[in-house]
């Protein structure tokens, strides 16, 4: 059995082609166009970050895609970066694209700096700039021992 790793993070979305436009607006990078517009997947640091029909995602898992949540979901997806300055270009870009913009960016209580918002469906995302996280030059997030 290999390690577990997470490899790929699927948002279930009420429009795929709207959601792909969302995201690729934000700077993902569409990948795998394989099956045209029924899902989309995003190069994503290490990570394939996928929209799927809310419907078909919820059935694929044996769940029910009713009632839709509209509040908090108890996740987040988070966009790191290296500056307060990215963070708030980051939110803008995000706020441009369509986004929700939920929490103007501020200072933590642990030094940091960071903002929320929400896309098209409601999928909260925290941009932040965290002390002692660095990045790979291409984006990855380097956990410290």
């Amino acid at each position: 059995m290999s390690k577990p790793a997470l490899t790929a993070v699927t948002l279930g979305v009420r429009d795929v082609p709207a959601s792909a436009r969302f995201y690729e607006a934000l700077g993902f990078t569409r990948k795998f166009r394989a099956t045209g517009d029924d899902i989309a997947f995003f190069e994503a640091g290490g990570v394939a970050l996928v929209v799927w029909d809310w419907k078909q995602l919820a059935d694929d898992a044996t769940e029910e895609d009713e009632p839709r949540p509209r509040t908090f979901r108890g996740t987040t997806l988070a966009w790191n970066c290296t500056t307060p300055q990215d963070v708030d270009a980051a939110l803008e870009k995000a706020i441009t694209a369509g986004a929700r913009l939920l929490r103007k960016a501020g200072k933590t209580d642990y030094g940091g700096y960071r903002g929320y918002f929400s896309d098209p469906d409601g999928h909260c995302w925290e941009v932040v700039q965290a002390p002692g996280l660095d990045l790979t030059d291409d984006g990855r997030l380097i956990l410290p021992d």
